[in-house]
């Protein structure tokens, strides 16, 4: 009996290890070429490829799971998934709650997107998505916000006219603007954040400092500027 005790305790161990090593990747899914979902249902784009090999350098199982934005900070404190990567800028506001890695992008300017050039930004009515530095940006300055909970819908007010102008990152409006003639970059980029960070609980220490580890070695290596020229999300490092 006491053996048979002895063996379900090891087993039991051994499951919380094996349990420890998978990492749960919280992404929106809604934000290309940063996540989204393919036409096969599953999780794609540049965080997906950087996650998997992040995932692999750092000896640890990923497991994907999708969560919207307006919920993505609240879900990882309450332990849904234990990181978050989803095109999320390193901000002290966002610090104060989460923290994050070194970057695993140099900050990616943000951009105005309209149908018209005459349109006026700074005191015009500019669409954002809720809860990113751009909606942040735009109610500090002299325009009026309105905000939505997908960068999808933030896009659709500006071609029904109801905004002026979207404000969003350069690297998600580029390809939008390319494919529609309508629409078109207007006014000054804006430089906004410190780069794009992964998001982690402020209790989870040491899977920072394995993510940290394993960012730093594709930096060391190139791989990590090869995978940003591949999916053009920013400039390089």
């Amino acid at each position: 009996m006491k053996n048979l005790i002895l063996t379900t305790a090891a087993l039991a161990l051994s499951a919380g290890m094996a349990m420890a090593d998978t990492v749960r990747m919280g992404t929106e899914g809604a934000y290309p070429p940063w996540n989204f979902i393919n036409d096969a249902g599953e999780i794609d784009g540049f965080e997906r490829e950087l996650g998997d090999e992040l995932c692999k350098r750092a000896n640890l199982e990923c497991e994907w799971v999708k969560n919207d934005w307006d919920s993505i900070i609240p879900n990882l404190v309450s332990g849904n998934y234990d990181v978050i990567i989803a095109g999320m800028s390193i901000t002290d506001e966002r610090d104060e709650v989460i923290d994050f890695t070194q970057n695993y992008t140099p900050p990616d300017p943000s951009a105005y997107v309209a149908t018209s050039d005459d349109v006026d930004v700074a005191n015009g009515v500019i669409a954002a998505q809720t809860g990113t530095i751009q909606a942040g940006y735009i109610a500090e300055s002299g325009a009026t916000l309105v905000e939505f909970a997908s960068p999808e819908e933030t896009i659709a007010a500006v071609r029904n006219g109801e905004a002026d102008a979207v404000l969003a990152d350069k690297s998600f409006l580029a390809p939008i603007a390319d494919e529609d003639a309508d629409l078109r970059f207007v006014a000054e980029d804006v430089p906004l954040g410190g780069g794009v960070g992964l998001g982690v609980r402020e209790s989870d220490g040491d899977l920072k400092e394995k993510l940290n580890t394993a960012i730093q070695s594709m930096k060391d290596d190139g791989s990590l500027n090869e995978l940003i020229t591949k999916w053009e999300v920013s400039s390089t490092f």
